[in-house]
């Protein structure tokens, strides 16, 4: 470097320096200032998802009867109840009941409900009774024609007591058309109902005894609904005297509410996480 380069670079070192100290502001810092910083952009933000929880039975229909003499429909009910507190104080859900009350309300009646309330989600809760009383632990159903294991075809005799609901028609449709729209959006409702199958199943192993494979299939008539992902929670076994007991007490119901709660969120998460990625 020559003399003059270097006195010169100097030179404009020092009167950057005093222009510094005696002009309030850098002339970086005035750049820096006129230049305009990009904003971020606000997050949307989405309506409340609306969640349909289905108390089983009721009224008439007492569903399954306890070791110790419990009702399966104020178990269902009081877990509901619970459920319903947790999702709507998280501000993030609008949530509805099948029935608030021991009334008996017929299987397609639950779904004509979801259906109205145009329902993102449809949970039905349960506890289940069979001869063997050893047999504890909850697990989660989805819908499908066949049944996954005889104790599960079982299970949807018992469950079904009304014909099996079609869903909704397509209106102004050829039936041809609604064939196969009806076919389309079922693969994309049961594939929805899987996935929160799994999530259900995931949370609640975390918190309360599974039954042995736990996430099982069959043609339940409440999980009818044509374009509303459904799955059916049997929280435990009235015919078990542990899972009996501990399904009467409030907090046993209050951390099955809990791990259900976190199912919903991851659900709504992923589904969130996959709609951005389709986009």
């Amino acid at each position: 470097m020559s003399r003059g380069s270097f006195v010169t670079r100097r030179l404009l070192l020092g009167y950057s320096a005093i222009a510094t100290f005696l002009v309030p502001g850098s002339l970086g810092s005035a750049l820096a200032r006129s230049t305009p910083r990009a904003r971020p952009r606000p997050e949307p933000v989405l309506p409340p998802r609306r969640v349909m929880l289905d108390p089983g039975h009721g009224g008439k229909d007492p569903g399954a009867i306890g070791y110790a003499g419990s009702y399966e429909k104020h178990i269902a009910l009081a877990a509901a109840l619970e459920l319903m507190r947790q999702l709507e104080g998280s501000g993030r859900y609008r949530v509805a009941l099948t029935r608030g009350r021991d009334v008996f309300i017929p299987l397609d009646g639950r779904v004509a409900q979801a259906e109205a309330r145009r329902a993102d989600l449809f949970i039905s809760m349960h506890a289940d009774a069979v001869p063997n009383h050893k047999v504890r632990g909850a697990s989660v159903y989805t819908l499908s024609a066949d049944a996954s294991d005889p104790q599960t075809a079982a299970l949807a005799r018992r469950e079904n007591s009304a014909d099996i609901y079609g869903g909704p028609a397509f209106r102004g449709q050829s039936p041809e058309v609604a064939q196969i729209l009806a076919s389309l959006v079922r693969q994309e409702t049961r594939a929805g109902s899987v996935r929160l199958a799994r999530s259900v199943v995931s949370s609640l192993g975390r918190d309360v005894p599974l039954l042995v494979n736990p996430s099982r299939h069959a043609a339940f008539v409440v999980l009818k609904a044509i374009d509303i992902p459904s799955v059916l929670v049997e929280m435990g076994f009235m015919s078990n005297p542990q899972d009996e007991a501990d399904l009467r007490q409030g907090d046993h119901r209050t951390r099955i509410a809990a791990a259900m709660k976190r199912a919903v969120d991851r659900y709504f998460e992923s589904a969130g996480s996959l709609l951005h990625i389709a986009g």
